[in-house]
C-alpha cells in the first residue's frame, strides 16, 4: 500500500520563533499541528532566516544554545528542502524580499499554506492556489486543521 503524500506547509521565521517561545500560543499549536500531520517546507533562504534570528542574543533569556541547536537540527531533519527555481525566484510579491523568500519556498514546493505572523505577507495579493494565514486563522480553517497524516 502506499503511503499518501503529505500536505506541504511553509511555515515563517516568526511563527517557528514564537512557538518556541510560547509553548501554549497559536503559533506552537501550528507547528504541533504540521509536524504531526503535514510537512514543513524549508528552502536554503527561509532556513538561513530562521537560523540567523534564532541566535539572535535577545533570545538567549528565554531559549538556550541547546534548545537553539535542536530545534534548528530537527526541523532541518523532518523538513522537505526545496531548491527555487530561477524563473520563480525572479518574481516578486511584497516590498520586503526577506518576506518573498517564503511565498517562493510555498511555489517551489506547491504548498497551499504559507502561515505568518507578518503583516506585510498577511496582507498581499497572494498567488493562486496559496493562502496566507496567520497561526490563529489557519487554527480556525478546516482545511488546514483537515491536513491527512
Amino acid at each position: 500500500m502506499r503511503a499518501e503524500p503529505r500536505q506541504r506547509v511553509v511555515i515563517d521565521t516568526n511563527v517557528w520563533i514564537s512557538a518556541a517561545l510560547a509553548p501554549g500560543g497559536a503559533p506552537a499549536q501550528v507547528v504541533r499541528q504540521v509536524l504531526r500531520h503535514a510537512l514543513p517546507v524549508f528552502s536554503a533562504a527561509t532556513f538561513d532566516e530562521l537560523a540567523s534570528r534564532l541566535w539572535k542574543p535577545k533570545f538567549d533569556r528565554w531559549l538556550t544554545l541547546e534548545h537553539r541547536q535542536r530545534l534548528l537540527h530537527d526541523v532541518s531533519a523532518c523538513a522537505l528542502w526545496v531548491d527555487v527555481p530561477a524563473a520563480v525566484a525572479a518574481r516578486r510579491f511584497s516590498r520586503d524580499p526577506d518576506d518573498d523568500a517564503f511565498v517562493h519556498a510555498a511555489l517551489a514546493a506547491a504548498a497551499p499554506w504559507l502561515v505568518s505572523g507578518d503583516q506585510d505577507l498577511l496582507t498581499l495579493q497572494a498567488p493562486p492556489a496559496l493562502a496566507i494565514l496567520s497561526p490563529s486563522a489557519a487554527l480556525a480553517d478546516l482545511r488546514f486543521m483537515a491536513v491527512p497524516a
